[in-house]
């Protein structure tokens, strides 16, 4: 049985008020149930169960450690205490008959909640299920009575493995936020907490053996200020960073466990090590004294494949193993620059040695060696989808982040996959166009894009799914200093992605979740969350019919109107109330905002400037394709009036091309007066993205392009204008060649240059 509709839920709500207002002087209702992840069956039966002093607890003794758990919970938030009572009872019962190790049932009559589950996980689900009925400020309430709705639920998650990630190695984080973000995961049914424990910028694990990881790898001189992409770099001459001991490692685990969540730790190599070779420089292939890394990136500085490299690498392993009593050990595997191992002496006699192809599979060859090792202590590996280069470890599993393609490749292999494509799981992008934003490393990932995701690929058979074990949010911290930036960040799209692995797709509406959201981000206030609220933004939308062109406001909450202005002036409660599209006859500025019955503004005011320039609404086509992860708005978007954020070139309007040459043509209803035509690209170096060197520009069918060279330039946007004096013509073509190959030295290095193209402008 699906979820009740609303209409169901309005009915039952009013029968509990009714019968609340009979029973109890104080009137008391039960919080209708909006539970997120939505569960697979729910069923809302009549009245209510009374949760006070005089409520019993009793468990089977295989769920006693849950029951306890929930016990406790009770007991820190609130006054009540669950005693001995006769009034009516919590029940934590064994049902083997329930199939998945995770599921549960969970039924609420007046006289008992029966919590069913064929374990503990299952049984901790079902209390975090309860959690939700509860009112929002039960963890904070001195009340000592509360109102329940009675309900049926059957529930089951889609997916085995639902994660998220943490990177501790660019931004420390201490113990007390790493159970907060635990916690937070809980409540959510997540059960895999992904610690990134070792990075270029800092050392996060003690490891006894080599004391010089805590002393010098765990520490960097300074830190980047700003962006990366900002010249000149500058630094804030502070030493930063920590470590976790082996006890607080124990503990966090501990922490974890309790919540049904799994660690998994990862140990980076071959790359991402030049905080470990600034500590012991001979794990390096030149054998030279190097720093902790300072700013972002990807570094030369990789682990080389010696013996004594080996012997380091397994020495680590056998510390970790002893802290992390899960499956895995993730061994990075993503981002080695193979620059050392061309030059290195050692290396080439290694390939030769081997019979290895080339330095790809160099490393195959060090990923497999140390998989075996990991496997002879009864662990496995996971790695980013890097680890395919070369040929595949025999028992590896595969973490894809550049798309789904690893994924795909890796599960046709039979080898199992986790999704984390960079497109729908990396919530260190920004997630909303408004200026506004906190600085990100770039790219745009809105909520409904995560909400959206499917993680199993289409390309794969119904056979070959079965490989897919589940999804993962990644937070990578460069841009992130404090906690409350990572839960800005992390909020609320892994509410989002808690869907995604955890719900029947079938049961998933994004409008409903949304409601749902608006009542779950009054849990997060009372928890102290610094979450991302963007359900009071406006969003917009350039339509063109029949050459008339409008613009249509959209926002992704109901019972709110949106009032708007188009004379420059700030939206108040008596501005028009935007009931259809506005008609667009001329350039102008359209600001907006949200606002509730009451007359009071929600969230910031929306603004969009429109340039009703000549092209708008014409015909355009294109040579390629742009990558699907940047293709947001289209072709379209490149003449749709509406220029591209001036700081990042991951929003619906700026077009990214991974490494092709692109010709863009353009056509007019009747010959047009062209006076210039002008346009920019993106110049963000350190993300691999550089502007062209020239443009070439073709008038109707006239073989001899007028051609405008670009200067280089260290400027993030490079502005691109060709003049023509009263030029008529009927089309226009635009020829932009790729910049090449990323020169050496430089972020991305022999990598073909990504291209983004912002609107083009004709007047």
């Amino acid at each position: 049985m699906g979820t009740f509709r609303r209409t169901t839920q309005i009915t039952i709500y009013t029968t509990v008020v009714l019968l609340l207002a009979a029973c109890f002087k104080e009137n008391k209702i039960a919080t209708v149930p909006n539970i997120i992840p939505i569960p697979t069956e729910q069923v809302i039966t009549e009245r209510v169960f009374i949760l006070n002093n005089d409520t019993k607890l009793t468990y089977d003794n295989d769920l006693k450690n849950v029951a306890e758990f929930f016990k406790s919970y009770i007991k820190k938030n609130n006054t009540i205490k669950l005693n001995d009572g006769s009034q009516n009872t919590i029940n934590f019962k064994i049902d083997n008959t329930i199939s998945n190790d995770e599921g549960y049932q969970l039924k609420i009559t007046t006289k008992e909640i029966l919590i069913s589950a064929k374990n503990q996980k299952g049984a901790f689900y079902a209390f975090q299920s309860l959690r939700q009925l509860l009112p929002t400020n039960f963890e904070n309430s001195t009340e000592s009575e509360f109102a329940i709705q009675c309900l049926e639920i059957k529930d089951a998650p889609q997916f085995g493995y639902r994660g998220m990630h943490l990177d501790v190695g660019r931004h420390f984080f201490d113990v007390d936020f790493i159970k907060k973000y635990i916690d937070l995961m809980a409540m959510l049914k997540m059960n895999t907490f992904h610690w990134h424990l070792t990075e270029d910028q800092g050392w996060r694990i003690e490891i006894k053996k080599y004391p010089k990881l805590q002393e010098i790898a765990a520490f960097r001189n300074e830190t980047l200020i700003g962006h990366y992409n900002d010249q000149p770099q500058k630094f804030d001459g502070k030493k930063y960073g920590g470590f976790y001991t082996q006890e607080e490692i124990k503990e966090v685990v501990k922490y974890a466990t309790q919540r049904q969540i799994t660690v998994i730790p990862e140990i980076e190599l071959p790359g991402h090590a030049q905080a470990a070779i600034a500590a012991y420089p001979e794990l390096g292939c030149t054998g030279k004294q190097v720093k902790v890394a300072t700013k972002w990136g990807v570094f030369d500085e990789i682990y080389c494949p010696k013996e004594n490299t080996f012997k380091f690498l397994e020495d680590v392993i056998d510390e970790v193993i002893t802290l992390f009593p899960g499956k895995y050990i993730h061994i990075g595997g993503d981002e080695a620059p193979k620059t050392n191992w061309k030059k290195c002496a050692h290396c080439q006699k290694l390939i030769k040695k081997e019979g290895l192809k080339d330095e790809h599979g160099l490393q195959s060859y060090f990923i497999t060696r140390m998989e075996k090792y990991i496997n002879s202590k009864g662990k496995q590996i996971i790695g980013w989808d890097e680890i395919l280069e070369g040929g595949l470890a025999p028992n590896a599993t595969v973490m894809s982040w550049r798309g789904i393609n690893g994924a795909v490749e890796a599960a046709k292999q039979k080898h199992d996959v986790i999704l984390t494509p960079n497109s729908h799981c990396y919530f260190d992008h920004y997630q909303s166009t408004n200026e506004n934003e906190p600085v990100a490393i770039g790219g745009f990932l809105p909520l409904e894009k995560v909400y959206n995701f499917n993680p199993i690929p289409e390309e794969l058979t119904i056979e070959e799914a079965k490989y897919v074990l589940g999804a993962q949010g990644n937070i990578w911290t460069e841009y992130m200093q404090t906690s409350d930036k990572v839960e800005y960040m992390a909020f609320p799209r892994m509410i989002a992605l808690s869907e995604v692995v955890w719900s029947k797709p079938t049961n998933k509406n994004y409008d409903d979740f949304i409601k749902r959201l608006e009542l779950f981000n009054e849990r997060l206030d009372v928890m102290s969350v610094n979450y991302a609220n963007h359900l009071y933004e406006v969003t917009g939308e350039l339509i063109n019919e029949n050459g008339q062109i409008s613009y249509q406001l959209e926002t992704t909450t109901n019972g709110k109107s949106i009032r708007f202005t188009t004379d420059d002036s700030k939206p108040n409660s008596s501005s028009n109330v935007s009931t259809d599209k506005i008609e667009i006859k001329k350039s102008l500025t359209i600001k907006a905002a949200i606002f509730n019955s009451e007359g009071k503004q929600l969230g910031s005011v929306f603004e969009q400037k429109i340039n009703l320039h000549k092209a708008v609404g014409k015909k355009i086509s294109l040579s390629v394709e742009p990558h699907k992860s940047y293709n947001v708005g289209g072709k379209k978007a490149l003449i749709n009036g509406i220029s591209g954020n001036n700081k990042r070139y991951g929003d619906k309007e700026w077009l990214g091309f991974n490494g092709d040459d692109v010709e863009i043509t353009i056509e007019f209803d009747k010959p047009t007066e062209i006076n210039s035509i002008s346009t920019r690209f993106h110049n963000g170096n350190g993300q691999w993205i550089y502007a062209p060197k020239k443009v070439l520009f073709y008038f109707d069918d006239n073989k001899n392009p007028f051609e405008l060279k670009l200067e280089k330039s260290d400027d993030l946007l490079i502005n691109a204008i060709m003049v023509a004096d009263h030029m008529k013509a009927t089309k226009i073509k635009l020829t932009i060649p790729n910049y090449g190959k990323i020169p050496d030295g430089k972020q991305g290095a022999g990598h073909k240059a990504w291209l983004f193209i912002d609107e083009i402008i004709v007047e």
